[in-house]
């Protein structure tokens, strides 16, 4: 039988020597290196102050805790410090969308855009304008929204940003990559930031394998795919740090079913709750931004399902890997397709699929 223990290997933790790029001071949580396990001990190393309040803002959003994270960050968003209030935006973004408050969310996404406008991107732009870039950008990838006008491409910015941060901008571009059906691009930039270092950030680390474990599906590399999920969990688990799985439930085709689910049953349906939860607020700012309708209609294994049918996956595939019976798949694939109004799977594909 697989191992399927989590454990920690903090005397195996180092924290990589690095620069003070132009960026430094945003997200100060998500671009800091801390063993696993010791992420409320990181921010207690931190300054009293304004940072110190967004580093726990970040772990509350990252912990699927969006009420706190909201109430942290929404006393940072006029903020004369424009590192602390763009942190404070992204987060007060995808807090508001978990909670469904999301014209709320709306209003601060189209202040990003006007600080990109105001300070401008031209000729190099100013600190501010690649700041808002690299959050704006960010923010419009995940949730699947054209990418802003006069933003600079989150690959040109990595030099002006802190090594933890650059581990997360790399998981920005390979889901962008992912999104346009370069899936071995995706796992390449996926597997080149791990290996230069992206593993020793807990949270871009854990974002990173999932989105290999999305790539790995989509080529039907489950073997590949299993393992960067394990790693993810290895790392997100013992500070609880699970709203990353529920936000890419349902890219990662059923491997939140057939990897943890079986092993550690509470900590799914808390993951299934963050991906409800997340998933209605998503399609609120999405269907509206880009004109593309995504339903509400089907359960999270009905769409995880749907997913890999689209994808060409076999009833007996989809079974076998989801550890489910022949009949149910049938039964969900043609649960899924009454609910979208399509006839076949060649449709089911043109519906969900970018």
């Amino acid at each position: 039988m697989k191992d399927m223990t989590v454990q920690t290997a903090e005397q195996e933790w180092k924290v990589p020597d690095q620069t003070e790029p132009l960026l430094s001071g945003l997200m100060p949580l998500t671009g800091a290196s801390f063993p696993p396990g010791r992420c409320v001990d990181y921010i207690g190393t931190l300054k009293d102050g304004a940072e110190k309040e967004i580093a726990r803002a970040e772990y509350h959003y990252f912990r699927g805790e969006p009420e706190t994270a909201l109430q942290l960050s929404a006393k940072y968003l006029a903020s004369p410090d424009m590192m602390i209030r763009l942190s404070a935006s992204l987060l007060y973004v995808y807090s508001c969308i978990s909670l469904g408050q999301t014209g709320q969310a709306g209003q601060v996404l189209s202040q990003l855009k006007n600080i990109i406008l105001e300070f401008g991107v031209g000729g190099g732009g100013s600190f501010a304008a690649k700041a808002a870039s690299f959050i704006s950008g960010t923010a419009a990838v995940l949730l699947h929204l054209p990418f802003p006008d006069n933003a600079l491409p989150i690959c040109e910015m990595m030099d002006e940003l802190p090594q933890g941060l650059r581990a997360f901008a790399l998981y920005v571009f390979a889901h962008q990559m992912y999104l346009q059906g370069n899936f071995d691009k995706s796992v390449g930039i996926v597997e080149a930031a791990l290996a230069m270092g992206g593993g020793c950030y807990p949270i871009p680390a854990v974002y990173l394998h999932l989105a290999a474990v999305m790539s790995y599906v989509a080529n039907k590399r489950k073997e590949q795919a299993e393992q960067h999920l394990l790693a993810a969990w290895r790392i997100a688990l013992p500070d609880g740090l699970i709203e990353g799985f529920g936000e890419h439930h349902g890219l990662m085709g059923g491997m939140l079913e057939a990897v943890i689910k079986p092993a550690w049953p509470v900590e799914f349906r808390k993951i299934i709750g963050i991906t409800y939860r997340f998933s209605d607020g998503w399609r609120r700012i999405h269907n509206p931004e880009t004109g593309n309708h995504v339903t509400d209609d089907l359960t999270t294994t009905e769409f995880s399902v749907a997913m890999l049918a689209a994808r060409g996956w076999t009833n007996q595939e989809i079974g076998e890997h989801m550890k489910i019976s022949i009949n149910t798949v049938k039964a969900h694939v043609a649960q899924a397709m009454r609910k979208l109004n399509v006839e076949n799977r060649k449709k089911l594909k043109e519906y969900l699929l970018p």
